[in-house]
């Protein structure tokens, strides 16, 4: 398994801390993404993020921020990634399973240490099912090259 992208804003830090333990407690590798140059805010930390999956370096991809709503924007804009903001296991599990979601994003400010900790667990339990649904995100591919394009 490659590592999991991990990156956070000054709003998230505690949150990533704790996810980060988590993950390699259950011996997960993890490649954080935090911090790496003065100045940086959470569109350049997800947008680092975002292209490490693009680039196929890393698989999946968590971002944290007060509310996951900036970070999952951010990472959206990068071809080919698909990010999903979730505050509950279901959403989780469906955003891997229907909508193949390579990232998740959290709000630390939202949900506590011990939800995030079950939705991370949902979400990497789950995988891409296809059947109805993959014609769904063909189109989601599909309408991302239309924009690309002009």
């Amino acid at each position: 398994m490659l590592p999991i992208a991990i990156g956070a804003d000054d709003a998230a830090i505690e949150l990533k801390d704790v996810l980060v333990k988590f993950l390699q407690d259950r011996q997960i590798p993890v490649t954080d993404f935090t911090g790496k140059s003065e100045g940086e805010t959470y569109p350049d930390v997800a947008f680092q993020v975002a292209s490490a999956i693009r680039d196929e370096k890393h698989q999946r991809g968590i971002l944290l921020c007060g509310t996951g709503i900036g970070m999952s924007i951010v990472a959206n804009k990068v071809p080919g990634v698909r990010a999903a903001l979730c505050h509950d296991t279901y959403s989780a599990q469906r955003a891997r399973k229907s909508n193949d979601a390579q990232i998740i994003t959290l709000g630390a400010r939202v949900i506590g240490p011990e939800l995030a900790k079950s939705i991370i667990e949902s979400w990497l339990g789950s995988e891409f099912e296809g059947g109805r649904s993959a014609p769904k995100v063909a189109k989601i591919d599909y309408y991302e090259q239309q924009g690309a394009e002009k």
